[in-house]
C-alpha cells in the first residue's frame, strides 16, 4: 500500500462522478477483508468515509459520453476539471501527500498522467468502492433509490447498445432460424405429398407414373379432382403436350377404386396444404439467400448460402464460426464420425457439412478429402472477412474461389494426365490407406501399435 497523509476513491456512477475521502486510511492498509467487514455496515461505513465532492451528469447523453471514455481508460475533460476542483492543491515539484483510489489500473494511470495526482488500484480500494455503490443513495443528497436504479437501467441499455453496435443487416439469428425452418418445412412437405400420392392412388394408381413432379401431381390433383374428368380437362397450362396426352390415356384405363366426394375433398385441401408449403419454401429460400449475402457474402459465394447457413447454424453464431480453425470448419457436422473414429483409432472423416458444398460435388470421389481440405481453408479466411471485417463486398470469397476452382483443375488434370510411375504401399492398393492420398500417415502407424498389443497378450 501507499505511504500517505490522506486517501480518497473516485466512483463513477450512473447519475454523476463522486469522490469520497477515506477518513480511515490506517484500515485500507490492514487489506481487503478488514475493509470488508465495515462495508457491509452503514453505520460502521459512514464513519470510513465521507462524501467530497458529487458532480452529477447533465444529461443521459453526457452520462454516456462519460462512462464510454471510463471503460476505456480515458480522462474526459470534465473529469480532469473535477478532480483539479476538489482534491487538495499539490505544489509544482512537490510530491502529493494524498492518493487517489480508481476500480481500473488503466483509468488510473491515464489520470495520473493527465492530473499529476498519483492514483492507486487495490483490493482494499476495490472494497470500499464496493461500500460506495451500495450506499450512494445515502450519502448523496435528493439522490432517491428508485431515480438511481432508473438511472442505472437506463445507462446499461444504452451503454451496452454503443458496445453492440446493433445492425439490424448482420443478425445471424434469423439465419440459423430460416435455415431450421426450412429443413422441417422440406421434411413435412415430403411426408404430406407421400400422403397425397398414397392416397390418391388408390383412386388413380397409374398417376404417379406419369407425373413424376411431386408439387405438380399436387396441382394436377387439385384442378382435376376425380380421373373422369382429366379426359374433358385442359391441362396444358400444367403439363406438357406429351404428358398430358398420355395422362388421358391411363386416366381411361385406370384400375383405381372408385372414391366418394368427402374422400377428395380432404385429398384436395391436403394438396392445398401442399402447395402453399411449397410456395412458403420458396420464399423463405430467397429470403435466406438475401440475409445470407448480406451478413455472409464471402461465404455464400464460396460454399453456397444453404451450405453457410447449416455452418452457421451448427457452429451457433458467424462469430463462433470465425473462431473455427479451418481444420475444424472442414468436419464441422461429422462430430459422431470422427468421435467414433478416435475411439476405435479408424480414420477420421474428411468433410462433414462441407461435403455438400457445389466445389466438392464437381470434385471426382478421390479428390473430395483434397478439395474440401482447401475449401475448409478458404472458407476459414472468407468467414473472419464477414464476421469482422467492415467491407460488404465479396472480393476476397471470389479470389478464394477461383483458388480452389483451379487447385481442383490442377487435380484432376493429373488425373487425365498420364500417371507417373509412384510406388503403392500395399495398405492404399488394398484401401485401407486412403488417407494417405491427403497426406496422413497416422493410420498404418495406429494398426501398428494395434498388432504389437495383439502380440503382448499372446505372449502373456
Amino acid at each position: 500500500a501507499m505511504v500517505a497523509s490522506a486517501a480518497y476513491v473516485l466512483f463513477e456512477g450512473a447519475s454523476g462522478y463522486a469522490l469520497f475521502e477515506v477518513v480511515a486510511v490506517d484500515e485500507l492498509d490492514a487489506g481487503a477483508s478488514a475493509v470488508q467487514k465495515s462495508v457491509v455496515d452503514l453505520e460502521r461505513f459512514s464513519k470510513m468515509v465521507k462524501l467530497q465532492a458529487f458532480q452529477p451528469f447533465g444529461s443521459a447523453a453526457t452520462a454516456l459520453e462519460e462512462v464510454n471514455s471510463v471503460s476505456e481508460g480515458l480522462v474526459t475533460e470534465w473529469l480532469k476539471e473535477f478532480l483539479a476542483r476538489e482534491l487538495p492543491q499539490t505544489k509544482a515539484g512537490k510530491k502529493a501527500k494524498f492518493f487517489l483510489g480508481v476500480s481500473d489500473a488503466k483509468l488510473g494511470s491515464a489520470i495520473q498522467e493527465a492530473t499529476g495526482v498519483p492514483c492507486q488500484v487495490s483490493e482494499a480500494v476495490s472494497e470500499v468502492l464496493r461500500g460506495c455503490r451500495l450506499h450512494i443513495t445515502r450519502f448523496v443528497k435528493d439522490l432517491r433509490e428508485v431515480d438511481y436504479a432508473r438511472a442505472q437501467l437506463g445507462l446499461a441499455h444504452a451503454y451496452s447498445r454503443a458496445k453492440v453496435k446493433f445492425n439490424v443487416n448482420k443478425v445471424d439469428n434469423m439465419i440459423m432460424q430460416a435455415i431450421a425452418l426450412l429443413d422441417v418445412l422440406d421434411k413435412d412437405i415430403n411426408t404430406f405429398i407421400m400422403r397425397v400420392r398414397e392416397w390418391y392412388g388408390w383412386h388413380f394408381p397409374e398417376m404417379v407414373k406419369v407425373v413424376n413432379d411431386t408439387i405438380l401431381y399436387s396441382k394436377v390433383v387439385r384442378k382435376v379432382g376425380f380421373r373422369e374428368n382429366i379426359g374433358e380437362m385442359d391441362l396444358s397450362g400444367l403439363l406438357e403436350e406429351e404428358v398430358e396426352t398420355e395422362l388421358k390415356e391411363v386416366a381411361a384405363l385406370s384400375m383405381g377404386t372408385e372414391i366418394s366426394d368427402t374422400d377428395l375433398m380432404h385429398i384436395q385441401h391436403l394438396c392445398d396444404q401442399v402447395i402453399a408449403l411449397a410456395e412458403y419454401r420458396a420464399q423463405l429460400s430467397e429470403y435466406l439467400r438475401n440475409r445470407m449475402s448480406v451478413v455472409a457474402p464471402n461465404l455464400t459465394v464460396l460454399v453456397g448460402e444453404l451450405v453457410g447457413a447449416r455452418l452457421i447454424s451448427h457452429a451457433g453464431s458467424l462469430l463462433n464460426l470465425a473462431k473455427h480453425p479451418a481444420s475444424t470448419v472442414q468436419i464441422l457436422g461429422a462430430e459422431k464420425a470422427l468421435f467414433r473414429a478416435l475411439k476405435t483409432k479408424h480414420e477420421t472423416p474428411k468433410y462433414g457439412l462441407i461435403y455438400h458444398a457445389s466445389l466438392v460435388g464437381q470434385s471426382s470421389m478421390k479428390h473430395k478429402g483434397k478439395i474440401s481440405r482447401v475449401l475448409a481453408a478458404k472458407c476459414s479466411l472468407a468467414i473472419r472477412v464477414d464476421a469482422l471485417g467492415e467491407s460488404q463486398d465479396a472480393t476476397v470469397g471470389l479470389e478464394n474461389r477461383a483458388k480452389v476452382e483451379a487447385r481442383l483443375r490442377q487435380l484432376e488434370g493429373k488425373e487425365v494426365a498420364a500417371p507417373m510411375a509412384v510406388e503403392v504401399p500395399p495398405a492404399a492398393a488394398n484401401g485401407t490407406g486412403k488417407r494417405k492420398a491427403d497426406g496422413d500417415a497416422d493410420e498404418p502407424k495406429a494398426k501398428k501399435s494395434k498388432g504389437d498389443k495383439k502380440e503382448k497378450k499372446e505372449k502373456k
